[in-house]
């Protein structure tokens, strides 16, 4: 059967984490600052927007007229 899991509670803020391992909540471990959660989402969330502009960038390519002409003329060779 089952058992549920042990859960430890976190020095920094009060959270239930996993015994011997940091806090998934705010990167502390033993009392001590393991990881900089608060800089990962940021560059996270930064990857992110860039990563949606460019998608938005691809969906809707605006031709300009020299653009179409140059492709109906190499459609007539």
């Amino acid at each position: 059967a089952l058992k549920t899991p042990t859960l430890a509670v976190c020095k920094n803020c009060g959270e239930h984490h996993r015994p011997h391992h940091m806090c998934l909540e705010c990167g502390f471990y033993n009392g001590r600052q393991v990881m900089d959660l608060a800089a990962k989402k940021e560059k996270r969330e930064a990857r992110m927007h860039a990563k949606r502009e460019a998608i938005r960038g691809q969906e809707a390519p605006e031709e300009t007229p020299e653009v179409a002409e140059t492709a109906e003329a190499e459609s007539k060779k």
